[in-house]
């Protein structure tokens, strides 16, 4: 796996931005890199007008401008990698031009959710990128490496968004049994303590999403980044109605959308659709998603003020655990 080393060897603390549906930007992927964690964003946030250039090819065009001039003006402090976000699920219409797009760039992350493709990771293949896949089960992560993948994304329960149910501890035993490859763990690590934690798991990185939401350079509601850090664990409700797939959103945004986030049908993964102009994935924009983690989170910061704040606390509960094993 030297591509996927050497990308992610020289990272400040073990720790990857997960893409968030809207809310992750170029602002917001430039500070989480130039801070030194992998930045992400989904292909999907750069929306478009019929007869429009490809914002994407433009986002990506920026990215990698803004990201080569830190790197000449600062080499001691090189910029983490970035990471595009490819929804592989059929109704995701953009998906081929996307990765012809991303292939253009030389993306040198890529992460697949919602279907594993060999077509796609040899498309990530053939520019010298990466693909981490998303899975919340040991079958789907055997499918995942069958079918090309890199790497994995443990997504367990308490993740943000489209989530797991099942414990880290016991997705990441079982996936260890057999994978010795880069794995990121997904789940409510919002202190660098928990980062740490993930660490002791047998996972190389931890994958933190619902923190950065209330961050200033996300392109979220103010009300949404108010509601995150107001929020606790007992605030998430864990359902399937929105999308279809199972996630984790917040009860207050539930509630006030006129619904009861204690009695919500199901729903299941034939309503989801990704397709440009779809109504759906509007409902991220009143339904918000979130991880069980945002206790941790109590105000609205710079995304690096955030980093620093991880890297202290990771730093902090690496050297005790050393001392209480010394």
């Amino acid at each position: 796996m030297p591509n996927l080393l050497s990308a992610l060897q020289g990272l400040r603390i073990p720790m990857i931005a997960a893409p968030l549906f809207i809310i992750s930007n170029p602002d917001l992927v430039i500070a989480q890199c130039k801070a030194g964690i992998v930045g992400s964003f989904p292909a999907l946030n750069a929306r478009e007008n019929d007869g429009e250039p490809a914002l994407l090819d433009a986002w990506l065009t920026r990215i990698r401008e803004e990201l080569d001039a830190w790197n000449q003006s600062n080499p001691d402090t090189p910029a983490a990698p970035f990471a595009v976000n490819q929804i592989v699920h059929r109704s995701n219409e953009r998906l081929e031009r996307d990765l012809e797009i991303c292939v253009k760039h030389e993306v040198p992350i890529w992460i697949t959710s919602l279907g594993a493709r060999v077509e796609v990771n040899e498309a990530a293949h053939s520019c010298g990128g990466v693909v981490l896949h998303d899975i919340i089960n040991n079958t789907f992560a055997h499918k995942a490496v069958e079918k090309g993948a890199d790497g994995l994304i443990a997504v367990a329960a308490g993740a943000g968004g489209h989530a797991g149910q099942q414990s880290p501890f016991a997705l990441m035993q079982e996936i260890r049994e057999w994978f010795d490859g880069p794995v990121a763990l997904s789940g409510s690590i919002a202190t660098g303590r928990s980062l740490l934690a993930a660490r002791a798991m047998g996972a190389d990185f931890g994958y933190v999403g619902s923190p950065f939401i209330a961050t200033s350079e996300a392109n979220a509601d103010p009300s949404y980044k108010k509601m995150i850090v107001d929020s606790s664990a007992e605030d998430i409700v864990y359902s399937s109605l929105f999308t279809g797939v199972w996630g984790n959103y917040l009860k207050g945004s539930v509630s006030a959308a006129g619904m009861d986030p204690d009695n919500l049908p199901t729903a299941d993964a034939s309503s989801m659709n990704f397709a440009s102009g779809s109504s759906k994935p509007k409902a991220w924009k009143s339904i918000w998603g979130s991880g069980q983690g945002i206790g941790a989170i109590h105000k609205v910061s710079p995304a690096r003020e955030l980093v620093d704040q991880f890297a202290q606390e990771y730093r902090a509960a690496c050297a005790e655990m050393l001392t209480d094993l010394s």
